[in-house]
């Protein structure tokens, strides 16, 4: 076997080594790349992260700055109103003391529950206007002083009864639905139902909230040929993925509205 010369070996170990050296080399550069672009798009995330920080700060910021002025406006028109439907009060308390006439002072009286009336919507107003959250006792007490209000001056008798209703908390888009779906099932009631008596049940179950307006009038005739009101009722409800349903009942109609208040208050 020919044995190579010296020099052709020494140069093909150069020559490997040379392969060698640029594989290195080539391996080198193209770490060196996918590191810088990993670092590019790391510098280019954060950025964005940044972006999308100070985008989030500046609405937190708009919306802190709304709900400020919005307490604004609300404290200014419970002083403002406030004490102008006290001063009205209060004038209207003069004049009856100044009168003689009974006609007059019996007209000067009704004046004066109208004031007392006002004064209950604003405050009634005011607080359906709240932003923020609200424990569900208080919200249970507000729409139970609305009720006997709303029936005082009518020939319906009104029974209120509640159970197991805890401290949880309530977002103010569930508080305001269910406030104004109370508000129709009780204008219903008024308007068509014909009855003597209604019945308003308030009760929970964990962390499911039910309550119930039951009437002894003339119930539901045809029971497809739901009104406007009880479908937004049932509007209001399924956007709160709670339901809105028409139980049986012996006489008259029995409404019932449901809501998780847990899943609404993680949505």
């Amino acid at each position: 076997m020919e044995v190579l010369p010296i020099e052709i070996k020494f140069s093909i170990i150069i020559a490997i080594l040379l392969m060698v050296v640029i594989v290195v080399f080539l391996i080198f550069i193209i770490v060196l790349y996918y590191r810088r672009q990993m670092i590019f798009t790391k510098e280019e995330r954060l950025k964005e992260m940044e972006h999308r920080t100070q985008l989030l700060q500046q609405e937190i910021d708009y919306r802190k700055k709304m709900q400020n002025e919005h307490d604004r406006v609300s404290h200014d028109l419970h002083d403002d109103l406030g004490s102008g439907i006290t001063a009205l009060k209060l004038q209207t308390q003069f004049i009856k003391q100044k009168t003689t006439d009974l006609n007059i002072s019996q007209n000067i009286e009704e004046l004066l529950q109208t004031c007392d009336e006002l004064n209950v919507s604003m405050r009634q107003i005011l607080w359906n206007l709240k932003v923020g959250d609200d424990e569900l006792e208080n919200v249970v007490q507000r729409t139970i002083q609305y009720t006997k209000s709303f029936f005082a001056k009518t020939n319906i008798e009104v029974h209120i009864s509640k159970s197991q209703i805890g401290h949880d908390r309530i977002s103010a888009n569930t508080r305001r639905s269910l406030f104004l779906c109370l508000k129709e099932a009780l204008n219903n009631v008024y308007r068509h139902s014909k009855c003597k008596n209604v019945e308003v049940k308030y009760s929970q179950l964990e962390n499911i909230l039910l309550i119930d307006v039951i009437d002894d009038g003339v119930g539901l005739i045809n029971a497809e040929a739901k009104g406007n009101g009880l479908k937004n009722m049932e509007a209001r409800m399924v956007a709160l993925d709670g339901s809105f349903s028409i139980l049986p009942s012996e006489k008259g109609l029995h409404l019932q509205m449901l809501v998780d208040l847990e899943e609404e208050y993680l949505k």
